[in-house]
């Protein structure tokens, strides 16, 4: 049921968005260096009880690379609530994944943006930032940006691998990498080190007990990127209940799709 057959103008470029199913309206957003793709094998259950939508941010998947604006966390923080008004959303229940913690932070607590309900699994939220490597090749993309095909291939490879505690399907790698291969995408994917900058989530942090909603806070137990100490850190700063994911990493929906999506309808019944 995922597809990407809606584009929509953004101030950062072109947009790939879909939407299915029927009921409260839901929005799912992705983190880096993934996709829309990676709830494609959630969706149909969540399809069954909400009308659910999701979009490749910009400088990301089938979206536009290279665009008028910085594909950086603040810019996407703009482009969910435009993606919102493209939707006619005025109050969505809202899931959010890695960076698109961050990105949903911004919207909701710097943007004003009102959510229903809000679901942060292994978010980008407090400071430091991801693992070594992330840090290591932001403070030397020159000497990245340089690397032939099959070797920038291999470390793309390494790096998805690298967020998981479980092996998830290969064709799901092979999706989940392939928008980074090409001479755009291996740009775009570099520049996302580059931009990447500890002060978007420093912003918000002061006031995370201020959303406006319900949240509840899901976490990969074995996460190897960002601890779940990390996820209890934000639960209390927010004031929500955790849920810990035993035995899985930092790609939840697609290292045991089944017990994300049980997890997730109980969570959103909840709300």
């Amino acid at each position: 049921m995922w597809t990407l057959d809606q584009q929509h103008e953004t101030s950062a470029g072109t947009v790939a968005a879909g939407r299915t199913g029927h009921g409260p309206d839901l929005v799912l957003a992705h983190g880096w260096p993934w996709s829309s793709f990676a709830w494609h094998r959630i969706i149909p259950a969540l399809a069954e009880r909400y009308r659910v939508h999701w979009y490749d941010m910009p400088g990301f998947g089938r979206s536009q690379m290279g665009g008028p604006r910085s594909a950086s966390i603040d810019v996407q923080g703009e482009v969910f609530g435009e993606m919102l008004d493209a939707w006619e959303l005025e109050r969505p229940l809202v899931v959010a994944h890695d960076f698109g913690g961050a990105v949903t932070l911004r919207s909701h607590l710097l943007h004003g943006r009102d959510f229903a309900g809000w679901i942060l699994m292994n978010v980008v939220a407090m400071r430091p930032w991801g693992s070594e490597f992330f840090d290591h090749v932001g403070r030397h993309v020159d000497a990245f940006t340089g690397l032939p095909p099959h070797i920038h291939a291999a470390l793309v490879n390494a790096y998805i691998g690298g967020a998981l505690a479980h092996e998830i399907d290969p064709g799901d790698r092979a999706q989940l990498a392939a928008p980074w291969l090409s001479e755009t995408g291996k740009d775009a994917f570099y520049a996302q080190f580059a931009m990447a900058d500890e002060r978007y989530t420093a912003e918000v942090e002061p006031d995370f007990d201020k959303a406006r909603c319900p949240v509840r806070i899901l976490w990969g137990k074995d996460d190897p990127w960002i601890p779940l100490s990390r996820g209890k850190a934000l639960a209390s700063a927010m004031g929500a209940d955790l849920t810990e994911l035993p035995g899985l990493g930092h790609l939840p929906q697609l290292e045991d799709p089944a017990t994300v999506e049980r997890t997730l309808r109980d969570a959103l019944e909840d709300m």
